[in-house]
């Protein structure tokens, strides 16, 4: 693809037509342009040229002589990305607050058991459970490649708030970074994190459980790039489904039986 093209592209997913960026770009290669120029440079009709460019002047990106033939020049590059920017941003806002306005379901769906296939999913959802939560979160950890920064904060934002936070780690390092990041929670040392062992190629990675009912179980898998771990999770949020219930009775025997408050 030209740099030519290129630009086209990345213009219309910026929101422009693509007559609107094929103009646009023709005349970023013209110092000023008439409509035929335009035409020809841009591979657009002369007919549909005339109400392109005065689309991209109500855009603030081409400036008009009124000369005879009319003569027209596209915006410094600068500013016509500024307010492509700008305009971009406020889309996106009006979509955001269209969404928040859209009536919700009366009540959640809280039956169902989710996957997750991309690592920053995983971390999203974690994420989101932990700003849930109220009273509890229960977090273990199997490796030090999970330990994301944005669930450390999030682990950090829950205690400060009061939520018991209890995270049971395979080593002391690990648990040293656990506890400078969140010093408010209870951090365990579980050696018998250490010795998992891989199933179908995929390795424990994290179990969450948020107030006993949100539930977030990730194994990691070897990647193909260097220094970069692939992790996939299901999740749950339903205190009456059954993954919830049995990892429940589970983490609480585990917790019993190492005396951990």
């Amino acid at each position: 693809m030209s740099k030519t093209e290129e630009a086209v592209t990345t213009l219309t997913e910026l929101g422009l037509t693509e007559y609107e960026s094929r103009c646009f770009v023709a005349l970023t290669r013209l110092s000023s342009g008439t409509a035929r120029e335009i035409s020809q440079v841009a591979d657009v009709p002369r007919s549909r040229v005339y109400d392109t460019i005065e689309r991209l002047g109500r855009k603030g990106l081409v400036d008009v002589q009124q000369s005879e033939p009319r003569e027209y020049r596209a915006t410094p590059v600068e500013s016509a990305c500024r307010r492509l920017k700008e305009d971009y941003e406020s889309r996106i806002d009006a979509a955001e607050n269209a969404l928040h306005q859209v009536e919700e379901p009366e009540s959640s769906d809280d039956e169902g058991m989710w996957s997750i296939n991309q690592s920053e999913q995983v971390v999203d959802r974690i994420v989101t459970f932990l700003e849930a939560a109220e009273e509890s979160v229960y977090l273990l950890i199997a490796t030090d490649e999970v330990l994301d920064r944005r669930i450390l904060a999030g682990l950090q934002a829950a205690a400060s708030s009061g939520v018991h936070v209890l995270v049971e780690v395979p080593t002391e390092d690990v648990a040293d970074r656990v506890r400078d990041a969140v010093p408010d929670a209870a951090v365990v040392v579980a050696a018998d994190l250490q010795s998992s062992e891989p199933v179908y190629s995929e390795w424990p990675g994290q179990l969450l459980m948020v107030d006993r009912a949100s539930i977030v179980a990730a194994g990691r898998t070897e990647s193909d790039l260097p220094d970069v771990t692939d992790e996939t999770a299901v999740w749950t949020y339903g205190h009456d489904h059954g993954f919830a219930v049995w990892t429940r009775k589970l983490l609480e025997q585990r917790r019993a039986a190492r005396s951990i408050e």
